[in-house]
């Protein structure tokens, strides 16, 4: 039998970086404070760190799916210089009147990682800023937790490496 992975499934804006409404210049790229830090606890602890984003921006027509890919791509090089690192980006360009199954609150990016990564959804977490991402991660079978507040991550990373054990 294939031993399964474990997953941290992250929202981006609002929870790895500030959430200003459309994000996708590298200029407004400003990460949460001590989301590194919490995020090294996770996979110091053998977590795989995957982004789950809506992107409805690209729908809109505000930016484009490559403006998209490069804050991605710049994103996970500013994780990377402080040591985290992001297993792979799932993103939904998709507007909420095209009912598509990989917009969240639907779990298929969700279950697109779980499926190419060989995770347990059973050992896995959601955590996001929005109640979408928890619908989201319970829809797909997995814990979640909403950050509302700065102290939040650091609450939620506690409790999930105390269950851990």
């Amino acid at each position: 039998m294939c031993l399964k992975s474990k997953a941290i499934f992250l929202d981006r804006d609002g929870t790895i970086n500030e959430d200003y409404g459309y994000v996708y210049k590298l200029s407004d790229l400003k990460l949460i404070e001590g989301v590194t830090k919490e995020l090294t606890r996770l996979q110091d602890k053998g977590y795989l760190l995957i982004i789950v984003t809506n992107q409805s921006g690209i729908g809109r027509n505000k930016y484009t799916y490559e403006d998209a890919l490069r804050f991605n791509d710049g994103l996970l090089t500013v994780l990377k210089k402080e040591k985290v690192f992001i297993t792979d980006v799932f993103m939904c360009p998709h507007v909420p009147e095209e009912n598509c199954e990989c917009r969240k609150p639907k779990p298929g990016m969700l279950r697109g990682a779980m499926k190419k990564y060989n995770i347990d959804p059973g050992q896995s977490y959601m955590l996001g800023d929005k109640m979408s991402d928890v619908e989201c991660g319970q829809n797909a079978g997995v814990s979640s937790f909403l950050i509302t507040q700065k102290n939040d991550l650091h609450h939620w990373v506690d409790l999930i490496l105390k269950e851990d054990i």
